[in-house]
C-alpha cells in the first residue's frame, strides 16, 4: 500500500502542474476513388487542478497509514 501511495503522490504533483495534454486526431472527410480529403482535429483531455489534490492527499493518507502498521 505504501508504494501505491507514493505513485499516487507522484501522480497528484503531475496532475496540478500540467492540467490535461492536448493530442490530434485525423478523420476523412471525403472518399471519392483516388481523391481523399482529410481533416486534422485537436483535441484537448483536461482536469480541474483539485482532481490532482485530492489524488495527493489519498497518496499522502496511503503512506501515512502504512507506517502505523
Amino acid at each position: 500500500m505504501r508504494n501505491f501511495g507514493i505513485v499516487l503522490i507522484i501522480i497528484g504533483i503531475l496532475m496540478m502542474i500540467f492540467t490535461g495534454f492536448n493530442f490530434q486526431t485525423e478523420k476523412k472527410v471525403v472518399d471519392l476513388g483516388p481523391l481523399e480529403i482529410n481533416r486534422k482535429e485537436n483535441n484537448r483531455v483536461g482536469w480541474p487542478t483539485y482532481a490532482g489534490g485530492l489524488v495527493l492527499l489519498g497518496g499522502i493518507g496511503l503512506v501515512v497509514m502504512g507506517r502505523k502498521k
